[in-house]
């Protein structure tokens, strides 16, 4: 069989290709923004769309079609959809026994004003999540722990999204970052050092804007000093990591550095007023949504659930440190189940490579897209015991266990999260089969191109694509592979730093992460708010374009102003881990 050959202007007319292959990605946000579709339904609807461009428009073999289509939908079940179910399956675990209301009271404990409460758990313990898990585990794990401290379900689904921003791009222990590495060429550490001259502005920003858009600006300066110790504490370290240690640690140690400095600070400072409401200043549409059913404590979690009552009381020592033993179980093993050593003991026997016949090797990238033409491998990679989500699995039980469920009902429970979680489990496997169809079928390449031709303007733009690919695919790692080779070839013709504009791939890509359909079922699903995608797509959208655009002007003043490539420092090459 004879390979097919990509082509990137099938109308021979930019603006017309370019159109064509923009009208999957239309067709999803506008059913998802009108709020009349389901998203499942509109994820399937969206991924036909995508068939129908890609073999009719793009002239991409229907067998081929079908291949890529059924791979993109395992994809989406392993890693994405097993972190979700397992995440899911934990929290439930932790509300059923009552340990969540506990959680829920002593992180009160630390703090009764709500801003704060979000700077710590959706901003810093967030990142923990992102840095050794990532691939919607941070959304999953802080959207259901603002649910239960009683923030509304749009409030704890938005605002986990925008404060899942800044961490991205060293996400999974830096699986971003190897991903950029494999595609341009590049020395990883060097890629790791120049994001690391990028993202930091804005782990400042992002604390400031996320307390900003729940409290409004007074309400923001009014809690000005710990914001400023949670974002310049977490940029310092991402900064210093980034450039002077590795990029697989950032997230992990910029985040424990943040939690600790905003913690030690909240012993020596308190707001003048604290602030009650767990609702978004002005109108929030999500107030009162799932009442009065009394166990509605997001995640999907039915009635035959009961939510403990701690009857007024304060729960004792004891009992707090038993109430955070499943997440500390979780974030140590989730952990370990991302680091490389972890990896090659495991891969090499729990593992099945799958290539997939008549797709592997079958379609050719050509110019420009890549210098030269270039088989697209066609690969499931079956690494099921080193996922993260079977980490988070392993978690749940040991929790379940400690927490003296019987086997015979964490199978029952395992089950009930599964049922909970069908829809959720639909949208993502489709929303994956799409990202790879058009992937495999080139549409994704036609959008690069159009934003390869920005000219002088290209470090904006080109900062674009990057946010542009993390919203089509849901993932930083995807995106970057997608468009890393053709930042390159681009920023090398027009006489700019391939790594300067690689590594604006993948920072843009960051402020996609909150607007991908990927990651707003993930939150729907987590606080409960599923069937509402559309008012939180609504609600973060413009805050993700905002955020992109600052984050290309940015780029454009290092491409002509400050060249920062200059300064990029090289450590040994012998602490990178293996390749994720």
């Amino acid at each position: 069989m004879t390979p097919w050959n990509q082509v990137y202007d099938p109308f021979g007319n930019q603006w017309l290709s370019t159109f064509v292959a923009s009208l999957p990605v239309i067709a999803l946000l506008g059913m998802i923004a009108s709020g009349k579709i389901k998203v499942h339904i509109a994820a399937v609807l969206a991924l036909i769309v995508a068939f129908l461009v890609a073999v009719v428009a793009f002239g991409m073999p229907t067998d081929l079609a079908v291949r890529a289509t059924i791979l993109g939908m395992v994809t989406g079940m392993f890693p994405i959809g097993w972190i979700i179910l397992n995440v899911i399956f934990l929290y439930r675990l932790t509300v059923e026994k009552g340990w969540f209301a506990i959680l829920q009271q002593s992180v009160a404990g630390i703090t009764e004003d709500r801003r704060i409460q979000l700077l710590l758990v959706a901003f810093a313990f967030g990142a923990f999540f992102e840095g050794a898990g990532g691939f919607g585990t941070p959304v999953a794990v802080t959207g259901a722990i603002l649910i239960g401290l009683g923030f509304s379900p749009l409030a704890a689904s938005g605002l986990s999204l925008i404060a899942n921003t800044a961490p991205v791009a060293y996400g999974a222990l830096g699986a971003p970052v190897q991903g950029l590495a494999s595609v341009t060429g590049y020395d990883p550490y060097v890629l790791g050092a120049m994001i690391g001259r990028q993202l930091p502005f804005f782990s400042v920003i992002v604390p400031f804007w996320l307390i900003w858009v729940f409290a409004g600006f007074r309400g923001m300066m009014a809690i000005w000093p710990p914001i400023a110790v949670c974002g310049i504490s977490f940029a310092l370290a991402q900064f210093l990591i980034s450039n002077y240690i590795n990029p697989w640690i950032v997230d992990i140690g910029a985040s424990l550095v943040s939690m600790a400095a905003l913690v030690a600070f909240l012993k020596v400072w308190r707001p003048a007023q604290v602030w009650s409401s767990p609702a978004l200043r002005g109108h929030d549409p999500s107030i009162g949504y799932g009442e009065p059913k009394p166990a509605s404590l997001g995640a999907g979690v039915p009635g035959d659930l009961p939510k403990v009552q701690l009857g007024g009381r304060t729960a004792s020592s004891q009992e707090i440190l038993m109430a955070w033993v499943p997440w500390i179980i979780l974030s140590i093993i989730v952990a370990i189940w991302g680091t490389g050593w972890f990896k090659g003991i495991v891969n090499p026997i729990f593992s099945w490579k799958y290539e997939v016949p008549g797709l592997h090797n079958m379609i050719m990238k050509v110019p420009p897209v890549e210098a030269a033409p270039k088989a697209e491998a066609a690969i499931f990679n079956f690494t099921y015991m080193s996922y993260t989500g079977t980490g988070v699995l392993f978690a749940a039980i040991i929790s379940g266990l400690i927490m003296r469920f019987s086997p015979v009902r964490l199978v029952t429970a395992y089950f009930e999260t599964i049922w909970v979680l069908r829809y959720s489990l639909i949208t993502i496997a489709a929303m994956l089969a799409l990202g790879v169809l058009t992937r495999y079928a080139g549409v994704d390449a036609t959008l690069g191109l159009a934003f390869a031709g920005t000219g002088i303007l290209y470090p904006f733009f080109g900062t674009l694509l990057g946010w542009l690919g993390v919203a089509l695919t849901g993932s930083d790692t995807a995106s970057n592979v997608l468009f890393g080779g053709l930042q390159r070839i681009t920023s090398e013709q027009l006489g700019l730093s391939g790594i300067l504009m690689a590594s604006a791939n993948s920072s843009g890509g960051v402020m996609g992460k909150m607007i991908d359909a990927q990651s707003i079922v993930v939150a729907s699903t987590a606080t409960g708010y599923f069937g509402q995608e559309s008012k939180i797509l609504r609600f973060v959208f413009w805050h993700s374009i905002v955020l992109a655009c600052l984050v290309g002007g940015l780029v454009m003043l290092q491409a002509y102003v400050y060249p920062f490539t200059e300064m990029v420092i090289h450590p040994p090459a012998n602490l990178a881990p293996a390749a994720h």
